[in-house]
């Protein structure tokens, strides 16, 4: 299955029950918990991670927001 990740087209095998949640384990994204998903121009909101299918030409984009400054 190819899919776009972070602006790069990436392959990877099929598994029709990948979710969103699933996919940050499989590709051992640093910190989930702080990472914010935004699927095929949307941002999703976290609780839906586990639920949201992740399908064939996908364009997933992980966000992590940082605070700081004066």
């Amino acid at each position: 299955m190819i899919i776009t990740i972070n602006g790069k087209e990436t392959t990877i095998p099929e598994n029709p029950s990948r979710t969103v949640d699933s996919l940050l384990e499989e590709l051992d994204v640093s910190q989930r918990i702080y990472v914010t998903v935004e699927l095929n121009g949307e941002i999703l909101d976290r609780p839906t991670y586990e639920a949201t299918p992740v399908k064939e030409g996908d364009v997933i984009e992980f966000l992590y927001f940082m605070g700081g400054g004066r």
